[in-house]
């Protein structure tokens, strides 16, 4: 017997779903009950056409508040590759560890984040898939971003074209950083983005998410979706798609309260801009 869905739970949906979330980047908003175990270990995964210097100005903060911070030089090759990584640098912690990542290693996140020394995730400016999902098809259901004209392929490689790095990718920063940031792009394998996670370990772990709403690489209104489905605590940061270079203190203390660690000194009341 086929069942209909009547038109005003299916507005009802929509209007949870399409929401905004408040931009205040030093108030976050609990949508999950769970209260991640207290960590003194961080794991910093990057994204595509980046490295791990990616992290640069949020580890300074981190060791300032006493963890013992790794930052990943994973694979950009193939997803397999990129676990292998992680995997690797989880073992090498002595106990619980936020495992941390920002675009395309949200990932990676996803996939390796149920290991046992996982205590909680964050995702920035992050994809988070479902495993065996086909993301680029649910990506396609949001706005594109003028990033994606500018993605440049040779061979089974890609990068991005200096414009649309500067303007789309970096937006946000100072050009001088934005240029030097360019000049150290990592290579990205083509395939790598439809690639799927076998695991979904933000459905077993504490998950917070920093959306980006300036973002012109990965549409918002997408990170918005992906923080509410997830159930994450969330904040929306005034920035681009390198909020952890722009506004490090915001992404910081959002890492910080997923390891359950008060950083040192007063807290800022303000909004980012």
């Amino acid at each position: 017997m086929r069942r209909t869905v009547p038109i005003t739970l299916l507005a009802s949906l929509a209007a949870s779903v399409l929401a905004p979330i408040p931009l205040s980047a030093a108030a976050p908003i609990p949508l999950s009950a769970a209260a991640p175990v207290p960590a003194r270990n961080v794991v910093l995964v990057h994204g595509a056409w980046a490295d791990g210097s990616s992290w640069s100005a949020v580890i300074p903060l981190l060791q300032a508040a006493g963890l013992h911070v790794t930052s990943v030089q994973n694979s950009l090759r193939t997803l397999a590759e990129a676990d292998d990584d992680v995997r690797r640098a989880l073992a090498a912690q002595d106990g619980p560890t936020v495992l941390v990542g920002h675009s395309w290693s949200g990932t990676v996140v996803s996939d390796v984040g149920t290991d046992p020394k996982v205590s909680a995730l964050v995702y920035v400016a992050a994809r988070a898939p479902a495993a065996g999902e086909d993301f680029l098809a649910l990506q396609h259901r949001f706005p594109d971003t003028p990033a994606r004209a500018g993605v440049v392929t040779q061979g089974a490689y890609t990068t991005l074209s200096e414009d649309a790095f500067v303007r789309f990718f970096a937006n946000g920063l100072p050009a001088r950083q934005a240029k030097t940031l360019y000049a150290e792009q990592a290579p990205t394998a083509a395939a790598l983005f439809t690639e799927r996670t076998s695991a979904t370990a933000w459905q077993v772990k504490p998950s917070f998410y920093a959306v980006s709403t300036r973002d012109m690489t990965i549409s918002p209104a997408f990170e918005r979706f992906l923080a509410q489905r997830m159930h994450a605590t969330t904040i929306a940061v005034k920035a681009g798609h390198l909020s952890m270079l722009s506004h490090p203190r915001a992404i910081a203390d959002l890492i910080l309260q997923a390891a359950g660690v008060r950083r040192p000194g007063p807290r800022a009341g303000t909004p980012q801009s």
